[in-house]
């Protein structure tokens, strides 16, 4: 098993991985992301991250992260975008060394937490979290403005 970091090469691995995860997660239809995408944000403009697990140089796993800003905390945090191990290599430890890789590099970066967001219904998912010794943030819920949405804004401004 090795993790590697990606590389402008694998935007069509990390789309094939994005797509993964989206139909696992019952939302293939909201996936708009094209190659031309991930290589602007990623590659170009550095707004997120992304790592691979392989196992014997075949990519099984990826994990897209970036920083957000804790005012509380007073430090950067690292925020998980997606965590996905491919169906037919679960079990094998791979979801846990990505995740134990971003956990890693969060120290070492002095971040002041980690935190992502788990479907309700996903419950190996949050068994597995919780094994990590993450806990729900019960108190608290995720509000989403679309691009849709933000531009209606602006235009009534």
């Amino acid at each position: 098993m090795t993790i590697r970091q990606a590389v402008r090469e694998d935007v069509p691995l990390i789309l094939d991985f994005i797509k993964g995860i989206a139909a696992y997660e019952k939302m293939s239809a909201d996936v708009k992301a094209n190659e031309e995408m991930i290589a602007s944000e990623v590659f170009d403009h550095h707004r997120a991250e992304v790592i691979f697990v392989e196992e014997d140089g075949k990519p099984v796993g990826f994990a897209l992260y970036f920083y957000n800003f804790s005012t509380f905390v007073g430090h950067s945090g690292l925020y998980l975008e997606d965590l996905f191990v491919y169906p037919e290599y679960r079990g094998k430890g791979y979801g846990k060394a990505l995740f134990m890789y971003l956990v890693r590099m969060a120290v070492a970066q002095g971040c002041g937490r980690m935190e992502w967001v788990c479907l309700n219904w996903n419950q190996p998912s949050i068994d597995f979290y919780r094994s990590m010794g993450a806990v729900p943030m019960s108190e608290w819920t995720t509000y989403r403005l679309t691009a849709d949405t933000m531009r209606a804004l602006v235009d009534k401004a």
